[in-house]
């Protein structure tokens, strides 16, 4: 029997939701900042009107819904789940304001694309958005990739049990230390580590190329903040082949897969332990799916001929599978010439690369590699259960971290993400082409939205169907959570309107 949601269960909702968008909110002090430095009055002032709104909504619900009580597991996958909405719906306010997106629809689009490190865009005349509301396009990612609830956890939360809850509610399964808050702030110290050291190298770089020093680190802000939380939002309409430089892709190309492998590999390589790298089952199934996928790609694009045979060859398709493996979605190609230069097969291995993704515990998105080798893993014990005789005793086990051994449960629960993720990236085709889109290019956009991704065919464009528009927010969304803790949104949902008292 389902039952009612109680009262209680509201008031410790709406608390830790309130403590949530007040973090959030504190957040937008960047911008505010940025548009104080600048003089952009207008900007300025889009931000500081958002900043109250969150702020009253904060107060407001830790005022009146405060409680001392922890979160239970239902009640952290709700708060996540609402978290990302709220974010969504207050962070697309600045955005629509500025008058360049169409819709208010279109900036929430663009808003949950940000937070969900995904990349596809419906901006109007990007060259000239101003520095403000740029920082918060690229602001967005740089939270979402560490994840909003990571924000709060480091800041407003002090209780341990309502932490690790709420914690696992965003798609984090592994903890750095033995205190999820502790795990959290240092996520948030690799991140601010990383962004200085990437900001300086690629701002030296854009003033190498050119750029006047300001323009230069600002856009080597931005990029790294997106490069590194496997975002696909730059601050130029062109992307990554507005630079057209060979130094600008190679530090982006280090920076994504910096991105996409798991924070305990990171505090592994800070400890010392880099053997760790190589031991690791995401590390070696992600360099032997790059391998594969790479040269299906070049398979596809020599036979093609698209592009001549020589190093340019090798840097377009390098660059795009791995911006598509890692789930960043920086492309150095116009989305036309996905159609133009690249057939059939070398699309196959994007697709492939972007449906599997980067680490578990990481900025990237989709299946993910710890997913995929355990599979493998799986199918090698059952082949094992087949051939050997009945009474022989075997196990299975791979190393992640610490030595993990196959049982069903963990099986089981592999299985059931990887089909969620297949079946979405099929249902969102679908409705691709129940709009009129063709077939591959509605699987194309259906993969880069569900696996926060950001690459784009052409589909997604501001005069796209508004359903359309939605279903890919759904999909950046309940991707990016993994869709446990969407799918509990529901049926609490469903529990308030059909539960029993």
């Amino acid at each position: 029997m389902l039952l009612k949601p109680r009262l209680a269960d509201f008031k410790i909702i709406g608390y830790y939701l309130g403590k949530v968008i007040l973090g959030l909110g504190l957040m937008m002090t960047f911008p505010i900042l940025l548009g104080l430095f600048l003089k952009e009055i207008n900007p300025l002032l889009d931000f500081l009107i958002t900043l109250e709104l969150s702020v009253i909504i904060g107060l407001i619900l830790t005022k009146l819904c405060f409680t001392e009580k922890e979160l239970n597991w239902m009640q952290a996958m709700v708060v996540v789940s609402l978290t990302w909405i709220s974010a969504m719906f207050l962070g697309a306010l600045p955005l629509y304001l500025s008058g360049h997106w169409r819709s208010y629809l279109d900036a929430c689009f663009e808003t949950m694309s940000g937070f969900a490190t995904t990349g596809l865009t419906l901006v109007c005349d990007l060259d000239h958005l101003s520095y403000t509301h740029n920082l918060w396009r690229h602001l967005m990612m740089f939270m979402g990739g560490q994840g909003i609830i990571i924000v709060a956890l480091a800041f407003f939360f002090r209780g341990f049990s309502g932490a690790l809850r709420i914690y696992v509610g965003e798609a984090r399964e592994e903890r750095i230390f033995p205190n999820v808050i502790h795990t959290a702030r240092f996520i948030w110290l690799v991140s601010i580590v990383y962004l200085v050291l990437g900001t300086v190298g690629l701002g030296l770089a854009g003033i190498l190329n050119g750029m006047r020093p300001l323009r230069a680190f600002f856009h080597g802000l931005c990029i790294f903040m997106t490069a590194f939380d496997t975002g696909g939002f730059t601050p130029q309409s062109q992307n990554i082949l507005y630079y057209h430089s060979g130094l600008f892709e190679l530090l982006t190309m280090v920076i994504m897969i910096l991105g996409a492998i798991n924070f305990q590999l990171h505090y592994h390589i800070w400890t010392g332990r880099r053997k760790e790298i190589l031991r690791d089952i995401e590390t070696q199934t992600f360099f032997m799916s790059v391998v594969i996928c790479f040269l299906i790609v070049m398979i596809g694009l020599i036979r093609w001929e698209g592009y001549p045979p020589t190093l340019m060859l090798f840097r377009k398709g390098a660059y795009q599978l791995l911006s598509a493996h890692t789930g960043t979605g920086y492309q150095t190609i116009y989305p036309w010439q996905w159609k133009k230069d690249w057939n059939h097969l070398a699309l196959s291995g994007i697709l492939i690369a972007m449906a599997l993704g980067g680490a578990i515990c990481s900025t990237a998105g989709a299946i993910k590699m710890v997913r995929i080798g355990s599979i493998f893993k799986i199918l090698l014990e059952e082949i094992k259960r087949i051939i050997l005789p009945e009474r022989a005793v075997f196990f299975e086990r791979f190393h992640h971290i610490k030595e993990i051994f196959i049982e069903d449960k963990f099986a089981k629960a592999t299985l059931f993400i990887t089909l969620l993720y297949i079946g979405f990236y099929g249902l969102g085709a679908i409705i691709g082409m129940s709009l009129g889109y063709p077939f591959l290019d509605s699987l194309f956009e259906s993969i880069s939205a569900t696996a926060n991704v950001g690459l784009s065919c052409g589909i997604t464009h501001i005069n796209m169907p508004d359903l359309l528009k939605i279903t890919y927010i759904l999909q950046m969304w309940a991707g990016r959570l993994e869709f446990i803790s969407v799918f509990t949104l529901a049926g609490f949902l469903i529990a308030v309107i059909k539960g029993k008292r």
